[in-house]
């Protein structure tokens, strides 16, 4: 393991993964799918919105974005992304 990897707790699926990467058993998908291209578009941003949340919500956002490590505005954008996607489920009104 790298330096970095030694710093996050891994679950044994991602210990899994990361052994079989660092030996080389990993190879590259034959799909042809181009994921870089799919993250740089899934992150472009095309417009600024601006709207009005209660303190409380974006207090609370802004807690799991550092609990995550990145910008809450990204994690905003995220959940939107996800729930335009179909990826994040209303389970109130299924």
């Amino acid at each position: 393991m790298t330096k970095e990897t030694k710093k996050i707790k891994l679950d044994d699926y991602e210990s899994e993964i990361l052994e079989a990467y660092e030996s080389g058993k990993l190879v590259p998908s034959e799909s042809g799918v181009d994921f870089q291209a799919i993250a740089r578009n899934t992150i472009k941003k095309n417009q600024k919105i601006n709207i009005r949340i209660a303190d409380n919500d974006l207090a609370a956002l802004k807690r799991r974005a550092t609990r995550e490590g990145i910008p809450y505005q990204t994690l905003i954008r995220s959940i939107l992304h996800k729930y335009a996607s179909g990826f994040l489920k209303d389970t109130v009104n299924p």
